[in-house]
């Protein structure tokens, strides 16, 4: 993206040093991870669609996705990673903008942290992001983050429900069960960071290429364990953005949902304070290729 038309857009943002850290980096991987593809230097950025079941929510999704970054002056992919969809979601965009749409089918339902995995080891962007298939965050969101992206180029750009500019609409239950998900967070792991869970990210290709193999993750704990590898590994500048929610957030959670949350949060405390997986030099998880 120009620089020029990057600033404009970033006036719909918000400052980024009030609302997120912008630390420079404690230090750089000695031994970066090989991702499955080289990055190109002529591809900006790489969007991974995880899905499963979506159904018709799913084209127009990634069609809109693909209408919004072709607009932003940068070159993208978006890889769209079917879960072991059943609903025939997967063939329904099979057809959709070959240029520049991969669709990926993985075997079985392994988790969105799964999907996300296989799709971001198969990016070519400088950048890699995601983004949640369903709707709720519609694509349009993308525009300012990359524009910060262009302008500051940070470790992490994260989509916060709590930025001042955010757009959400929720349920009082929901807004409380987020906000003491995060005061636990800060807690447990001390990151400045107000929403880790709001499901889209655009993230530096070097951060991604240290990161991922040390993690574990399968399910919706995938975005926390990658902010907790990442700060362990010295990448501190995350940056919030303002993301837009209206849609579905009327349904609830289930208290097994819940429960599942806490466990899989715990379970990466340990890894950091108890095992101390989290740190170079320590064996890297194995990444299983999709089936």
């Amino acid at each position: 993206m120009k620089k020029r038309d990057a600033k404009t857009i970033f006036a719909s943002v918000g400052d980024p040093f009030r609302f997120g850290s912008f630390a420079r980096s404690q230090r750089e991987p000695r031994d970066a991870f090989r991702m499955r593809v080289e990055p190109s230097e002529e591809l900006d950025l790489s969007v991974v669609v995880p899905f499963f079941n979506p159904g018709n929510r799913l084209r127009p999704q990634i069609g809109e996705t693909i209408e919004i970054l072709r607009g932003l002056d940068i070159s993208f992919e978006v890889i769209a990673v079917c879960d072991g969809s059943t609903d025939g979601s997967g063939e329904s965009i099979v057809d959709m903008d070959t240029d520049v749409l991969r669709v990926i089918h993985l075997g079985k339902n392994s988790g969105k942290g799964e999907a996300l995995r296989v799709g971001l080891q198969l990016g070519k962007g400088r950048y890699l992001g995601f983004i949640d298939a369903d709707g709720d965050i519609p694509p349009k969101v993308l525009v300012p983050f990359v524009a910060l992206m262009s302008l500051y180029e940070p470790d992490i750009i994260l989509g916060s429900k709590r930025h001042p500019m955010s757009d959400v609409t929720y349920p009082f239950l929901r807004h409380v069960y987020s906000i003491t998900y995060q005061l636990l967070v800060r807690l447990l792991f001390n990151l400045n960071i107000r929403d880790t869970q709001t499901g889209i990210k655009l993230v530096r290709r070097q951060v991604l290429e240290a990161a991922l193999p040390m993690m574990v993750e399968s399910g919706y704990c995938f975005d926390l364990e990658l902010f907790v590898v990442a700060k362990s590994l010295g990448f501190v500048r995350f940056f919030e953005a303002p993301v837009t929610i209206k849609e579905r957030f009327a349904s609830t959670i289930s208290p097994r949902a819940v429960v599942g949350m806490l466990v899989d949060t715990v379970r990466i405390f340990f890894r950091l304070k108890v095992q101390r997986r989290y740190r170079k030099g320590s064996k890297p998880a194995a990444i299983l290729p999709p089936e």
